[in-house]
C-alpha cells in the first residue's frame, strides 16, 4: 500500500473493542445515528488490523510497523487484531 501524505488536525489512541467504535458509540445501520469515521489509522506495531467501516463491513489488513491505513473506519476490532499502538486520525 502507498505511504499516506496527508495532514491530520486530530489524533485519538485507539482501544480495540468488538462494540465500542472510536466516538464511544455502539454501531449502528441508522444513518443518522451512525459513527464519526476516521480519516486514516496510524499502525505503530506490525501484525493484523480488523478494520470494521461505517457500512458495518469488516476486512483485515496486514500491516508493518508505521504504517497508515487511509481507510475510513469506525472501529478495529479486538477480535484478530494484533497490531499495536494504532491512532485514529482525523482531518477535521
Amino acid at each position: 500500500m502507498a505511504q499516506v501524505n496527508k495532514t491530520y488536525n486530530r489524533a485519538a489512541a485507539i482501544t480495540k473493542s468488538d462494540t465500542v467504535n472510536f466516538d464511544g458509540s455502539t454501531y449502528s445501520a441508522n444513518p443518522t445515528t451512525q459513527a464519526i469515521a476516521a480519516e486514516a489509522v496510524y499502525c505503530g506495531g506490525a501484525g493484523v488490523v480488523a478494520a470494521i467501516f461505517p457500512s458495518g463491513n469488516v476486512e483485515n489488513f496486514t500491516v508493518t510497523a508505521g504504517q497508515t491505513l487511509p481507510l475510513h473506519l469506525i472501529r478495529v476490532n479486538n477480535t484478530n487484531t494484533t497490531a499495536s499502538l494504532m491512532v485514529a486520525l482525523y482531518e477535521d
